[in-house]
């Protein structure tokens, strides 16, 4: 490849709202947490290894019966949502939270620790608003210290 020499009309898309296809034997919920799995396919979130939060689920798909790739759903992402909690607080505004389940954020990292975004708002001790950025948050289960300087600050960069 070269360097431009002239002007371009660069391909763009809408990233808030992309298609990711869907896990085998997997039913997706409008309205739940989704994250990817190692294969790169959508499941519901939850508080499991290797899963990386990419947004809220825009529709249901019901992929029960197919196998992985077969069906796609519309994620909406770099949007602040409102999810129930599990026990927060007003001080732990512009904390990183982290999965429950697809319906619950905690601020205390569970088993494996998939973090789902930022608290924006404190509404009540079970209820807030999460702020999920553009694209998949660090894996699951891979330590904040395993990152280099680089890797970090990105992250970091991304959930701000």
């Amino acid at each position: 490849m070269t360097a431009l020499a002239d002007d371009r009309q660069t391909p763009a898309q809408e990233v808030e709202l992309k298609g990711y296809l869907v896990a085998a034997s997997t039913t997706i919920y409008k309205g739940g947490m989704v994250a990817v799995n190692d294969a790169g396919h959508l499941v519901m979130a939850s508080d499991a290894a290797n899963l990386r939060v990419v947004g809220v689920a825009d529709e249901r798909v019901d992929n029960s019966a197919g196998s992985a790739g077969d069906k796609k759903c519309r994620v909406r992402s770099g949007r602040a949502f409102d999810f129930n909690a599990t026990a927060i607080t007003q001080a732990m505004v512009g904390d990183l939270m982290f999965v429950v389940d697809d319906n619950t954020f905690d601020d205390a990292a569970g088993t494996n620790g998939v973090p789902c975004g930022r608290l924006l708002e404190y509404i009540s001790a079970t209820r807030g608003i999460i702020y999920i950025p553009v694209g998949g948050l660090r894996k699951a289960g891979i330590a904040a210290a395993a990152y280099d300087a680089t890797e970090a600050a990105m992250v970091n960069d991304l959930l701000n």
